[in-house]
């Protein structure tokens, strides 16, 4: 028995309804002692402390002093008893000497055999080699589940040590260490003594806690630290998040509404608290409460943190809040905080979605200086926002940065830049960039094509037009209506209506259905090169559409062709089409004059 005790066993007796179990003792005050207090029913046992380890006689048979627990068991005739859970607790303090006579000494004397052969009649000696967790009792019932709520049979220990400080250094790492049923057998121990643990060692608990699942713990944990006004950020940003996971977000933010609304509770709050609260926003993508908490901050006097505003930036941008993330970044920057990365890399994209191009450069060259490197995104949506603003030259010089960073620029970095020559009406410069593009790159896709047609039409370029449409439809591409509409409308810039009818006839040979823009294109082509019989045919296959009537009879009134644009006219009114003020004006012009022919000729034959 005695080498048992030095090697750290555990020992529990299970019998009848009633459990007992010995924990292993410890060297304390340089003896080799076990101490105890025992406990049952209420009223407390005897307990004795010499150099060697000692005995209790139950009947014949020796057993260890022990601390005696009661909790309700029920056994087999149906009745309820208390069972029985004896512990060693080594910092317990042992009294009375006065009767040794009930002490066997000697611990070399008994042995793990001789142990045996002394066991009572009704029980059996279970070797339990676990320190933090008690054994069932075999007349309980046991049931099984994912999850546990709280820790089942927690004791409580008579505590010899009355120095709180101490005791909450137990606690906390106890915690740290994630033995969750000690620490929460020091706390309860001392709560019931009427120590009262640190704030440290509650808020290690509580994490401990939340960490193995056990919210019901955590949650009378939580509000003996409110009871006692213990609580700080750290507890209220745990148990937020942990009812966040176990109830959902909308169940926390009810929580975080209920204690910011007891101005008892808010005194417990940080900026810590606030940050928790955003988070749990995020999740939900809630920009709106996520703004009305920014405004809290401020008006309590809080000052954000850099993970305050990273939140506030990150939330805003996904939410398509720019000009909000434009504002937090701003007052991040005014009250001296370093963004850090995601954070500026979220702003260019806010950036260049609100237009500021010279906020997204100056975050851009920030991180270069900061030893940052940007990635393809970041440099895709500066030259895309600098090609919008017409800054060419900026964008070229992002572009070749991007490239000394070493990414290799994707159809998304071409298309800006085709984009930006663009927009500064550098059509021959877009054109010989696509011919760059195309000869090394074989990321050319339909925009790239649709950009270089763009500038062809404004170019007047029918040709160079025709020859990147046959080059789209021989490299495979899936040719849009707008691809063949830029062709047509370089064709009518250029006044070449044959070759717009064209390819308005290989556009549908091709099966590519016109739309309202095509027809319009072919119709004012046809009108400047005089092909009346063709506007008609147009007009006669296509369903009634207001606006290819008006643009046909403005053509023809203005090349003269008067008696066809009434007809058309006459037309348009027995289709139930309402002609524009333009046609309208046109048409009692052309009236007015056929007015003033009829009055001369009458006036010519008198």
């Amino acid at each position: 028995m005695g080498e048992l005790l030095r090697n750290s066993a555990s020992f529990s007796i299970i019998s009848n309804g009633f459990g007992c179990k010995y924990l292993s003792c410890c060297r304390s005050r340089g003896r080799n002692s076990v101490c105890c207090r025992c406990l049952c029913g209420g009223l407390a046992v005897k307990t004795y402390r010499r150099r060697v380890v000692q005995y209790v006689w139950f009947g014949r048979t020796k057993m260890p002093s022990m601390n005696l627990l009661s909790e309700s068991n029920r056994i087999d005739n149906g009745v309820n008893v208390p069972r029985m859970v004896a512990s060693v607790e080594s910092e317990m303090v042992c009294e009375d000497d006065d009767e040794n006579s009930l002490i066997q000494k000697g611990e070399e004397e008994t042995g793990l055999d001789s142990m045996a052969q002394n066991l009572p009649p009704w029980g059996n000696l279970v070797v339990d080699q676990s320190l933090d967790f008690e054994p069932r009792n075999v007349a309980q019932p046991s049931t099984s589940s994912n999850r546990k709520d709280t820790v089942d049979d927690c004791k409580v220990h008579l505590l010899e040590e009355r120095n709180e400080k101490e005791l909450s250094r137990r606690i906390l790492m106890l915690s740290r260490f994630n033995k969750v049923r000690s620490a929460l057998e020091f706390f309860r121990s001392m709560e019931l003594s009427g120590l009262q643990p640190s704030v440290r060692a509650c808020n290690s608990l509580l994490s401990c806690l939340l960490r193995n699942e056990l919210p019901d713990d955590a949650l009378r944990t939580f509000e003996f630290m409110k009871k006692n006004e213990i609580v700080t950020g750290h507890t209220y940003s745990l148990i937020l998040k942990a009812v966040a996971d176990a109830k959902g977000c909308d169940a926390a933010l009810d929580m975080f509404a209920e204690l910011e609304g007891d101005s008892e509770q808010r005194k417990g709050f940080d900026i810590i608290v606030y940050n928790t609260a955003i988070s749990i926003c995020g999740r939900l993508n809630n920009w709106v409460e996520t703004e009305r908490l920014w405004r809290r901050i401020q008006e309590n006097g809080y000052i954000g943190t850099q993970i305050t505003y990273s939140l506030l930036v990150s939330i805003f941008v996904r939410c398509n809040q720019n000009e909000l993330a434009v504002d937090a970044y701003n007052e991040m920057i005014q009250n001296g905080l370093e963004p850090r990365d995601d954070t500026m890399r979220a702003m260019i994209s806010a950036c260049t979605k609100e237009e500021k191009w010279d906020l997204a450069l100056s975050i851009f060259q920030k991180m270069l200086n900061d030893g940052l490197k940007p990635n393809p995104v970041d440099c895709n949506a500066l030259i895309n926002s600098l090609g919008k603003a017409g800054e060419v030259k900026l964008a070229f010089k992002i572009f070749d940065i991007m490239k000394s960073l070493g990414h290799a620029p994707d159809a998304f970095t071409w298309n800006s830049l085709l984009g930006a020559l663009y927009k500064a009406n550098q059509y021959a410069d877009a054109l010989h960039l696509f011919e760059r593009i195309r000869e090394k790159s074989s990321l050319v896709n339909v925009h790239l094509y649709n950009t270089a047609l763009m500038s062809c039409q404004k170019l007047g370029s029918w040709d160079r037009a025709l020859q990147l449409l046959w080059k789209m439809e021989a490299s495979g591409l899936l040719v849009s209506t707008t691809s063949y509409n830029l062709v047509i409308g370089a064709c009518e810039t250029a006044r070449k209506p044959k070759v717009a009818l064209q390819v308005y006839d290989h556009m549908i040979h091709q099966k590519c259905v016109p739309d309202t823009f095509t027809h319009l294109s072919v119709i004012r082509s046809c009108v400047w090169g005089s092909l009346w019989t063709e506007v008609e045919e147009i007009l006669e296959r296509v369903s009634p559409d207001v606006s290819l009537y008006n643009a046909a009879i403005h053509g023809m009134c203005l090349r003269g062709k008067v008696e066809s644009a009434k007809k058309l006219y006459m037309r348009m009114q027995k289709n139930g089409l309402k002609s524009d003020l333009k046609t309208r004006a046109l048409m009692l012009q052309n009236l007015q004059k056929d007015q003033l022919k009829v009055k001369r000729l009458s006036y010519q034959r008198r």
